[in-house]
């Protein structure tokens, strides 16, 4: 029998966090073994009470813990021209069905790895506030991590501002932590993740699905389109942070190089800009993996093969 992949999902829900659940939560290669929120699209109460949410939605079963509502400097910042007000607008969500943990999100991820025969795979989805306290806090675990995958970054442009992705602007020395912290990392930044674009072919496949969960997501991803549209000149928007989750479940799924990246701290226009130097200019170790192209038809399968199985 082939071993799951125990993972932890933080995350900072979020119409692409919200999928990226569904998807840990319901492909076999993948043991989803708690949540832990981030502030980030939406400030960290209102991204709490989205993933208690969506786990009701998709009936997700497992421990969800609120972490940091700000950045290491003490930084708030919301992603609402995006996201909308409630950080997931665009349909009526179920109320949530079990409390959070009592522990912050921090905890609970050591909690986890920990207690974890098998090392465990770290997945960020939003700003790496979490992670790099969890390294900080808890040095002793590095051992039993098994790898960082954050969606965050970019080789090439930014969406937060001309240069710097959203996840890793929000704060940058928190990527600057892991991108020290010599553990394994694949960083999913924007030049695979807009390749991962909700078209309508995508709103039709979802559609053929005909059920309840199915119609609720494609009514949130029309959301989605249309802030990306309004935003950003992107009618079919990106859905960023599942591939954070798919290329654990196939890593054949990405293309990637293996490069030194380091992340802008003091730029005046560049501040939060990851630096990746795939022809090695520098001549710096490198230390992360970066995903620069996607199977993009292997990844939409994989996706809504996961909606069809949490809708049944």
């Amino acid at each position: 029998m082939v071993r799951r992949i125990p993972i932890v999902l933080d995350c900072d829900p979020g119409h692409d966090d919200a999928m990226a659940m569904i998807l840990a939560a319901y492909n076999p290669a993948v043991e989803l073994l708690g949540i832990s929120t981030v502030s980030g699209n939406g400030i960290i109460d209102k991204v709490t009470e989205n993933a208690l949410r969506v786990c009701a939605l998709a009936k997700i079963n497992v421990p969800v813990a609120k972490g940091a509502g700000a950045s290491l400097l003490g930084a708030v910042e919301a992603s609402t021209e995006i996201h909308g007000e409630t950080a997931l607008d665009g349909a009526a969500l179920p109320n949530p069905t079990f409390e959070l943990e009592k522990i912050s999100g921090v905890d609970l991820m050591a909690q986890i790895i920990n207690k974890s025969e098998q090392k465990v795979t770290v997945v960020a989805t939003g700003p790496l506030t979490n992670v790099a306290l969890l390294l900080k806090m808890y040095p002793e675990l590095k051992s039993k991590i098994e790898q960082i995958v954050f969606m965050g970054g970019s080789a090439t442009r930014g969406n937060r501002t001309p240069y710097a992705e959203f996840n890793i602007w929000m704060d940058p020395e928190a990527c600057d932590v892991v991108l020290k912290s010599g553990l394994p990392l694949k960083m999913i930044g924007l030049d695979v993740t807009h390749q991962a674009l909700i078209t309508k072919d995508i709103f039709n496949r979802l559609a053929d699905l005909n059920t309840s969960l199915a119609n609720t997501l494609s009514s949130l991803m029309k959301f989605f389109a249309k802030t990306y549209d309004e935003v950003f000149e992107m009618p079919d928007p990106p859905l960023h942070d599942p591939v954070a989750i798919a290329v654990l479940i196939d890593p054949s799924i990405t293309k990637n190089r293996f490069v030194n990246v380091e992340v802008e701290l003091n730029g005046k226009f560049t501040r939060g800009a990851t630096v990746v130097d795939i022809y090695n200019r520098e001549e710096r170790t490198p230390n992360c993996h970066v995903a620069l192209e996607l199977d993009v038809e292997k990844f939409w399968k994989l996706m809504l093969e996961a909606v069809s199985k949490a809708s049944h």
